[in-house]
């Protein structure tokens, strides 16, 4: 059984062996996944600061150009998130992988999933946020804990790229059976880092905090899916060599 120390230890030993691969990684998937909304919201943004400063004649045609903008806005926001953003999620979780085994390892996984299965990968990635997004309509609390079951999904398929979504939310359902609550706790123990990133203004975020949750990530599912594996990190890396630093975590 794991615990969210030791998975915690592993992963900061495995984004440090190889740390500007891996911050760079964290930081394009990052900043590249969010492209897409953050353009939708500008574009939205902008023309309401317009139709204010328009006349009160003006204002029914102007409401319909901005319907018109949000509508184009959302459409490529989603797209982006479809067919960029996804299958780049997994070329991340690609990299962290494959990282742990290979501290060594070039930014060349993260194309993963542009290279193996694409049209597969933005369909099981795609019905995944899908049933998230409709259980969530339920009320917030069902669409969390989908979200908790099929946390794996993106790890199998950077395993089975041609797993289809049947499969890949049943295993990562298997995989998540009684470990969601200990998974929310592991997540909410980097609120103290996050936190801290927020008051460096991002600058911590980017250099440690988003890395270092990556490849805790990672270590949680290789604890589930290939605990024979779970040492493979500290095989690989002398943990007395990592520096002693303060940790943020959240009591049970």
């Amino acid at each position: 059984m794991w615990n969210r120390k030791d998975l915690k230890a592993k992963g900061k030993i495995a984004f440090k062996a190889n740390y500007w691969r891996s911050v760079l990684v964290a930081f394009l998937a990052t900043i590249l996944t969010s492209a897409g909304t953050t353009v939708g919201n500008k574009q939205s943004l902008d023309s309401a600061t317009n139709q204010m400063n328009m006349s009160d004649g003006q204002a029914l045609l102007l409401a319909g150009v901005v319907i018109v903008i949000v509508v184009i806005a959302l459409a490529i926001g989603t797209l982006l998130d479809v067919f960029v953003a996804n299958p780049l999620s997994v070329g991340c979780t690609n990299f962290f992988l494959i990282n742990r085994r290979n501290p060594s390892v070039d930014c060349d996984p993260l194309g993963f999933g542009f290279k193996s299965s694409y049209k597969n990968i933005v369909l099981v990635m795609f019905m995944t946020k899908l049933f998230i997004f409709l259980w969530s309509l339920l009320f917030i609390v069902p669409g969390i804990i989908k979200a908790y079951e099929y946390r794996m999904v993106r790890f199998l398929l950077t395993e089975d790229p041609d797993m289809d979504y049947h499969e890949a939310l049943q295993r990562s359902k298997e995989l998540m059976m009684d470990q969601k609550w200990n998974t929310f706790v592991l997540d909410l123990s980097f609120l103290g880092w996050e936190i801290l990133g927020a008051l460096t203004f991002g600058i911590l975020t980017y250099l440690y905090v988003l890395p270092y949750i990556q490849a805790t990530n990672t270590e949680l599912y290789v604890a589930l899916a290939h605990p024979e594996e779970s040492d493979l990190v500290l095989n690989n890396t002398d943990v007395r060599e990592e520096p002693q630093t303060v940790e943020f975590e959240v009591s049970e």
